[in-house]
């Protein structure tokens, strides 16, 4: 007979997950495993993306590929675990690669779990809810007020944002689709989304109306308004923010 336990988190739906990998189809492979396990998930596909995610996100664990676009995951394992706020972010490896000495040194710079490709995503939900069992009394996601891309700072605590220093006048509803953005980097928001992000409304009918907020948050923080940086256009989605290289 199975003995009774108590369970990691009543509300599954509290956890968020981050997946790293440069293979899109394998990732939405996973984020739809898990979301059916009750889970969140927010993605990345490089490094960089996945470095500011891990940041303002605080996802309660990475689910990591070593061979990115724009560098060597292990780096980003290693950054990881020298920066004391992080340190102890529960970190699950996963690669095709096959040599030993990978997975020595993964496991040896902090990895708290490695995965071998190919797999089946129940195998990754199985090492997920172990390793969280393992880990989640030692580890607690900081706290991140402020929010950077760039030379832009939004500080949410007190309601700023600032390019290259200087400050700059957003209304209530530009912040707030700001402060989405930058939650979200790379996430292509749909308009319908935005009205909610920014209006706290959930109308269909003011979907257009965020043509209008976008023009006009771009035209603040934009080097080049008419030419997009940041705020990029999906067409026959929405938005989305783009990280700079």
């Amino acid at each position: 007979m199975r003995s009774s336990s108590v369970t990691l988190c009543v509300d599954v739906s509290a956890i968020q997950i981050l997946v790293v990998d440069d293979d899109h189809h394998l990732v939405r492979l996973i984020q739809s495993y898990l979301e059916q396990a009750g889970y969140r998930v927010v993605t990345a596909y490089d490094m960089a993306t996945a470095r500011l995610l891990i940041q303002t996100e605080r996802p309660a664990l990475v689910v990591l590929d070593l061979m990115l676009p724009d560098g060597d995951g292990l780096d980003l394992l290693r950054q990881v675990r020298s920066d004391s706020h992080l340190a102890r972010l529960p970190i699950i490896v996963l690669t095709a690669r096959v040599d030993d000495i990978d997975r020595v040194l993964g496991l040896e710079m902090g990895a708290d779990d490695y995965i071998s490709k190919p797999f089946h995503p129940r195998e990754v939900i199985a090492r997920i809810r172990a390793v969280l069992r393992r880990t989640s009394a030692e580890y607690t996601a900081p706290v991140v007020p402020v929010l950077g891309i760039g030379d832009l700072v939004l500080d949410a605590d007190r309601h700023t944002v600032t390019r290259a220093g200087h400050l700059l006048d957003l209304t209530p509803t530009e912040f707030n689709l700001l402060h989405a953005f930058l939650r979200q980097p790379g996430h292509a928001f749909t308009r319908l989304e935005l009205v909610e992000q920014g209006l706290g409304l959930t109308s269909e009918a003011l979907e257009r109306v965020i043509d209008s907020h976008i023009k006009n948050l771009r035209r603040k923080i934009e080097p080049d308004p008419a030419h997009p940086t940041y705020i990029k256009t999906v067409y026959g989605v929405g938005y989305k923010l783009v990280v700079p290289e």
